[in-house]
């Protein structure tokens, strides 16, 4: 039974961030490439304040698979690396928390480019 509770609240969690993504794709002109910044800046945001490690603790993988758990983890490692190295911490912690997640969407990104023809749709 604890192991449905973790799912349950993953996928509510997972779920409002991106019915919220939704709603401001819905009423806004704002393109995907804005509201993914969004999205980041607001992770990383709520990291530096401590209330985004809160809600991972929470919902797990709910709450650290969209972008914004992309922009917490990168506070999260700057915040590790400052504290251990000081200021040169703070500018190569972030990347360096993320570089596994990075490196694999770089490599899956050209691998799909690949295996498929890309195109952009006609108007």
């Amino acid at each position: 039974m604890e192991t449905l509770s973790v799912f349950v609240k993953a996928f509510l969690v997972g779920g409002a961030i991106c019915t919220l993504g939704q709603i401001i794709i819905n009423f806004t002109h704002l393109t995907n490439g804005k509201i993914l910044v969004i999205f980041l800046i607001a992770g990383a945001i709520l990291e530096g304040f401590g209330v985004y490690s809160k809600l991972i603790d929470f919902a797990g993988a709910g709450a650290s698979v969209p972008i914004s758990g992309f922009g917490s983890a990168l506070v999260k490692g700057a915040l590790k690396a400052a504290k251990e190295k000081g200021i040169y911490g703070a500018f190569t912690g972030g990347l360096a928390a993320c570089a596994t997640g990075i490196s694999i969407a770089i490599v899956s990104g050209y691998l799909v480019s690949v295996l498929f023809r890309p195109r952009t749709k006609a108007k």
